[in-house]
């Protein structure tokens, strides 16, 4: 039962332009940015599995590329399944619910949403910091590892502005609702 006027993969009319818009369209562009990425990895780990069945010499580290981008791909889909209301949901217990309490759950688990992004954020930051510090690598390619952390931390931050646009949206379904009936 779920339209996009509840999930927000719309928006209303007010939401598609201007600065809410704006975020929708790069974080949207952002989750690409991830897909293309885990096409790299599809298309670099199948060049590898032929290079080591013809040649018997599959590419040096393939997996701890594989790793790394895979990390940097599943934090860049987080912001659009936020913004997309994707996010673990049991519709189960909302199915008989109005629109009015959806918006209202969404709040709320935007709210948790918001607070995950920012401890999430806050903690990547010292783990690149640690990373960085002590200059660790990968072991077989030797790529310092906290070069995955850059992308990822700009994922959380993307993904804690899409949990603003979600409040944000659900607020206005309900303000609008809330003064429609009276």
């Amino acid at each position: 039962m779920k339209n996009s006027e509840q999930t927000g993969s719309a928006g209303s009319e007010a939401t598609r332009a201007g600065p809410i818009g704006l975020a929708r369209s790069f974080i949207r562009l952002w989750a690409i940015v991830g897909g293309l990425m885990l096409i790299a990895i599809v298309l670099m780990t199948a060049s590898s599995v032929v290079s080591g069945f013809i040649f018997s010499k599959p590419f040096p580290g393939d997996f701890e590329i594989v790793q790394m981008g895979v990390a940097v791909a599943a934090f860049a889909f987080l912001p659009y399944c936020q913004l997309e209301g994707a996010n673990v949901t049991v519709d189960i217990f909302t199915t008989w619910a109005p629109p009015r309490l959806i918006d209202g759950f969404r709040m709320f688990s935007a709210l948790i949403a918001t607070a995950i992004a920012l401890l999430l954020f806050f903690r990547m930051w010292d783990g690149m910091a640690d990373y960085q510090k002590y200059n660790e690598t990968t072991p077989i390619v030797e790529i310092p590892i906290w070069y995955v952390y850059p992308p990822i931390l700009f994922s959380l931050a993307l993904l804690f502005l899409a949990s603003l646009v979600t409040i944000a949206e659900c607020w206005g379904r309900l303000s609008r609702s809330s003064t429609s009936s009276l």
